[in-house]
């Protein structure tokens, strides 16, 4: 029996699974319970097969619980990126339905043509990593959410409002000088009172969250956090999301894969590149954040984007060219730790990408201005036979 790829449809509660052959026969499947039982049977189906390799769509996301219990199952599992098997559901007999089983059909089909998928690995660093970060950014997002609460209140309490850096302590000194007389002044103002304190609780967690992020980033010998405009929380997103800079042959690949390269629009003589509304949209927000920084203090990236803006450029085209540079050091700063650390770049080369400078020389096509590279021909870094 030869090698076999099985693909995933994974829910919370069920899994629909396809057993494909090399040649896309499908040999066996079905629909499992993600419970103990369920999974017993799931995985005893699957010994039937030897050389097997699991292809899960969404192995970052509702994927991860069934990726996880098969990899400490001694378990090959590769990542099938959901575009993907999108892409092979719309070219699949059966006008496009989508159903579980014809899910796992695409997923199957994306595990059997496709080389290069990312294989998942059961590290336990990057693991604490992105339940730590993933916690970090919930608490960011209440803190937004009960602060724009908080102003609301207090535009109603307060003729003009409040600054809008505004920090619990301040808040707190605003709102003992009113005194509402009737019901509802004296309700949101003790609802005020409440926002504040849970704000301040908020704050607290941030800070401690903060100083967990920074001790495990150390841990890891990163030196994202080198670079200016990226924090704890930016560094540990890149991290986790990124996990082996090899997957990546160049910068451009990274760059497409964070929606920093643009996307040609030429039509005729007319050379044009419009924004990318793809890739991986929270790293985008880190270099996002990181240009933004840069931009509010005299760095490099600020003396770049003035010189884009002195060629013509728009202050969105500025931008656009500045998240791309900022792309690229990221990528090289990457290569360089894992130089450092492991004495080789991407593709097994010693040494860093010389041209992947975020405030180098301009040549006439320079990287900002490069579309999204062609499709992938790399060969797998890993020996996957059955998704190869």
């Amino acid at each position: 029996m030869g090698a076999v790829v099985i693909g995933m449809d994974p829910h919370k509660r069920s899994a629909t699974i396809e057993v494909m052959a090399g040649d896309e026969t499908v040999l066996d499947g079905g629909r499992f319970a993600t419970d103990v039982a369920g999974y017993r049977s799931m995985l005893a189906t699957a010994r039937r097969f030897p050389e097997r390799t699991w292809a899960i769509e969404g192995c970052q996301g509702i994927g991860r619980h069934l990726a996880n219990r098969l990899l400490a199952d001694g378990e090959q599992v590769v990542d099938v990126p959901p575009k993907l098997s999108a892409r092979a559901r719309v070219f699949a007999t059966g006008q496009g339905r989508k159903t579980d089983a014809t899910d796992a059909h695409s997923v199957a089909l994306v595990g059997t043509r496709m080389s290069g998928l990312r294989p998942v690995v059961n590290d336990e660093q990057l693991a604490v990593l992105r339940l730590l970060v993933d916690r970090r950014r919930s608490l960011g997002d209440d803190h937004t959410r009960m602060t724009s609460q908080l102003h609301r209140l207090l535009l109603e309490l307060i003729p003009g409002g409040a600054k809008k850096d505004l920090r619990p302590a301040q808040a707190k000194a605003l709102l003992a000088t009113v005194r509402p007389r009737d019901a509802a002044g004296k309700t949101r103002r003790r609802v005020a009172a409440e926002l504040i304190a849970d704000l301040e609780r908020t704050l607290t967690r941030k800070k401690a969250a903060d100083r967990e992020l920074k001790e495990l980033l150390a841990e890891t010998g990163t030196s994202l956090t080198d670079l200016h405009g990226i924090g704890p929380s930016g560094a540990a997103r890149i991290l986790v999301d990124v996990a082996d800079i090899t997957r990546f042959p160049d910068r451009a690949h990274f760059a497409s894969w964070t929606g920093t390269a643009p996307v040609d629009a030429s039509s005729g003589d007319h050379v044009r590149h419009r924004l990318s509304r793809g890739g991986n949209r929270q790293i985008n927000r880190v270099l996002h954040i990181m240009a933004v920084v840069q931009l509010r203090n005299p760095t490099e990236g600020r003396a770049y984007f003035d010189r884009m803006k002195a060629d013509g450029k728009s202050s969105m085209e500025a931008m656009r060219c500045l998240k791309r540079r900022l792309s690229d050091l990221v990528y090289r700063q990457m290569v360089n730790d894992l130089v450092s650390t492991r004495g080789t770049g991407p593709g097994g080369q010693t040494g860093n990408d010389s041209d992947s400078s975020a405030t180098g020389s301009h040549p006439d096509a320079g990287s900002s201005d490069k579309p999204l590279p062609g499709p992938v021909t790399t060969k797998p870094r890993t020996a996957l036979v059955a998704a190869s």
